[in-house]
């Protein structure tokens, strides 16, 4: 059993931190906001009354916070994380945030003594709730050792990306690839209902040919083919919108630092802005056949 202060209890944190709590650890938590806070307490979680109030003491801090400022006034900042942590804790930051931001802040941790990983997830709130999300991991492979205990008692897929950063160059690349290919499947459903093809006649060839995607088997994005999708009670998330556009944009980013080629991912990022600007942000990120469907050829 280890002492852990877990920081940010949101739709993701809060069930993550609530499974380590359930493995057997004793966790702390702080999160700054009344419902979440609120939350916490009705799930039974321990509370902090801030942030010092979670990592005194705690062997290891996790953190699921919601971008890259955030992540570095909670660690660097006056009153943060390498300010409060005992010797030696291990740190853990989940969040997705840009590739730089979680180089500068492990560096500034190894300056301290601290191992750190930066270790993003893929699998939204279903995942965080069932303990299945897969975390990618960026660290020394001494960093990742120690982490491995504790993200197997929140996920199934733990893997060591590489050297610090590489976690979250992992999960960028990843939801690239992801905000890309549902558009694509939301495409090919509506070209289908124009042609008259129904959906599940297009799903049971396309899941067993060439067009095969987890945006199509896993996570349709019409109702039916898949019981379990959003599209089916009326996309709620999920994984929302907003957040599938802010991963774009840090894909986006960090093409635009390396130069690397990416107009597919920049014409996904500027149909998710655009849906997001139509207030659909709260939707999940399947939602966007809607706009999809109503976009003249």
């Amino acid at each position: 059993m280890a002492r852990i202060g877990f920081l940010g209890l949101g739709n993701m944190g809060l069930p993550m931190a609530s499974n380590l709590r359930r493995a057997g650890h004793a966790v702390t938590g702080f999160d700054p906001g009344d419902p979440a806070r609120r939350a916490a307490g009705e799930a039974g979680l321990r509370l902090a009354d801030d942030l010092a109030g979670a990592v005194v003491g705690a062997e290891v801090v996790i953190s699921m916070l919601p971008a890259g400022p955030h992540v570095r006034d909670a660690y660097e900042g006056p009153a943060g994380v390498l300010t409060h942590a005992m010797p030696q804790a291990l740190l853990i930051d989940c969040s997705t945030i840009d590739v730089e931001t979680a180089r500068a802040v492990a560096r500034a941790a190894a300056a301290r003594g601290h191992d750190m990983v930066d270790a993003p997830v893929s699998g939204g709130v279903t995942g965080a709730a069932a303990a299945s999300l897969t975390f990618m991991v960026g660290g020394t492979v001494e960093a990742f050792g120690r982490a491995a205990p504790f993200l197997e008692a929140m996920g199934q897929t733990i893997v060591h990306a590489g050297d610090a950063g590489t976690g979250q160059a992992a999960k960028i690349c990843n939801n690239l690839m992801l905000g890309i290919q549902m558009i694509s499947v939301c495409e090919a459903m509506v070209l289908a209902e124009k042609l008259g093809l129904a959906h599940q006649k297009l799903f049971d060839i396309s899941s067993r040919s060439s067009g095969q995607c987890w945006s199509l088997t896993s996570y349709c994005p019409v109702p039916g083919p898949v019981p379990t999708t959003p599209a089916n009670r009326d996309y709620r998330p999920g994984f929302t919108a907003a957040m599938m556009l802010k991963d774009l944009k840090l894909a986006m980013g960090a093409a635009e630092m390396t130069g690397a080629a990416t107009p597919m991912g920049a014409a996904a990022t500027q149909l998710y802005a655009k849906f997001a600007r139509e207030e659909n942000e709260g939707l999940d990120f399947s939602a966007i056949i809607k706009m999809i469907r109503g976009t003249p050829g």
